[in-house]
């Protein structure tokens, strides 16, 4: 595995770079307090995250388990050195972990776990948007899509739930994350079924998100998915969906013909933009 000189480049870059124009909303960066926030938390990671990974990647050291992986990029994300975070998974992939295996394994889990952070109060909203936009970008540095042409205009989602519906509080979460992380949101919660039909065959969206909270909606889902893939304007629509009903049925997703489901707001931003760049390199239609 590479070698991690993490602690010296652990500085404070620029915050109005290319990188925020894409996976951070204007209204995060210009708050007030984000210096003070990436100070105290680069204090946080200097003195407690930085020597346990530099002791995790000395030749004799033990071998590093998932688990550590994950907690170990959350904190270099929550950080405020994005290079920190690429050689962290530069080592990773040069150890022989595939994308597909870094996404499952460590990027989508060290979403959630920030996710939980949020929950239990130990982050807040902010810390864990500017973390996430982190990983988005690591994403699209991967999979070569984080200097592509109108990258901004690309990056667009459209959010709704089956027309009987009730609960849209998981909706409503998701969706602001997905604002402050950069992303353009329609919201059609509880919309009909041929409606959202009609607005992808219109309008190009890069992912379409679906939320369902009861088995009671498996069959529509799946026949609003088909058709959603047979009219879509984009050929290559990343389709991903959530709800309680996805979180104990880990391969729903897949047999009702989705991409793949999303258990918290934190991964389903970061799934989005997996779901963007396979669409990227399977090659867009111009919207």
């Amino acid at each position: 595995m590479a070698s991690l000189d993490i602690s010296a480049r652990f500085s404070l870059p620029p915050l109005h770079g290319p990188v925020d124009a894409h996976f951070f909303a204007p209204e995060i960066l210009r708050r007030s307090d984000v210096f003070a926030r990436r100070a105290k938390l680069l204090r946080i990671v200097s003195a407690d995250v930085i020597p346990r990974l530099t002791s995790l990647h000395r030749p004799d050291a033990p071998t590093v388990s998932r688990d550590q992986d994950v907690h170990g990029l959350a904190h270099l994300v929550l950080g405020t050195d994005l290079d920190a975070a690429i050689d962290f998974v530069t080592g990773l992939r040069a150890g022989g972990v595939s994308m597909e295996t870094l996404f499952v394994e460590v990027l989508e889990p060290t979403a959630r776990h920030l996710g939980s952070l949020w929950e239990e109060d130990v982050c807040d909203f902010i810390d864990v948007t500017l973390a996430v936009g982190r990983l988005q970008h690591l994403l699209a540095v991967f999979n070569e899509t984080h200097a592509l042409p109108a990258l901004e205009e690309r990056r667009s989602v459209l959010m709704t739930t089956l027309p009987d519906e009730k609960h849209f509080f998981g909706v409503a979460m998701v969706e602001k994350f997905l604002i402050a992380g950069g992303w353009a949101v329609q919201s059609e919660p509880g919309a009909a079924m041929e409606q959202v039909v009609s607005l992808v065959e219109s309008k190009w969206f890069a992912v379409v998100g679906l939320t369902l909270s009861c088995d009671s909606g498996l069959e529509k889902l799946q026949g609003l998915v088909r058709s959603i893939r047979e009219r879509s304007c984009n050929p290559v629509v990343g389709i991903m969906v959530g709800g309680p009903v996805f979180t104990a049925q880990p391969d729903l997703a897949l047999r009702l013909g989705a991409d793949a489901s999303a258990l918290d707001a934190p991964s389903a931003v970061v799934l989005a933009q997996k779901l963007f760049d396979k669409g990227a390199k399977a090659g867009w239609q111009t919207p």
